[in-house]
């Protein structure tokens, strides 16, 4: 008998524990997409510091911190006015939400050294985000930025 109830408290708490996982790993995704649908899509970059932690880390060619990430932002938009980007795939474990997604827009804008081209374009990247407490703490990025400049006719070769 005692065997029974141990059985079922296990199974209990296993279940219980994959809920509460299952239930972070959904929340964390709802704050990761926000970036793409309120902020890069929608350009509502007044909505960042509810998403992103006051000590956020985007890891790239060199760290860059809250501000400095924000101002790339902002400079993605103000060249692609018109830019929406769509999360295609995300995969959450534990505190790590990866998101493939898709940028595409319309090159009419000035930002991030790039002049108007008015051409649009069309690409891919994959993001790992690091959610912590519900806010955005690190933030790994890579995408073809080439692949990008091909297609406004910005670098030699075939778009």
């Amino acid at each position: 008998m005692n065997r029974i109830f141990v059985a079922a408290l296990v199974a209990i708490l296993a279940a219980t524990s994959a809920f509460g996982q299952d239930e972070l790993a959904q929340k964390n995704k709802a704050t990761v997409n926000r970036v793409f649908t309120d902020i890069l899509s929608q350009g509502r970059f007044e909505v960042a510091a509810e998403i992103y932690a006051k000590d956020f880390v985007n890891h790239g060619v060199k760290d860059l911190g809250f501000d400095e990430s924000q101002a790339v932002d902002r400079g993605w938009r103000a060249a692609f006015p018109d830019l929406e980007t769509i999360v295609e795939r995300e995969i959450a474990e534990g505190d790590f939400v990866t998101v493939l997604w898709r940028g595409r827009g319309t090159n009419t804008g000035s930002g991030n050294g790039l002049n108007a081209t008015g051409k649009k374009a069309d690409g891919r990247g994959i993001s790992i985000f690091r959610v912590v407490d519900g806010r955005i703490k690190e933030e790994w990025t890579e995408t073809s930025e080439l692949l990008i400049l091909r297609q406004l006719g910005l670098f030699p070769g075939r778009p």
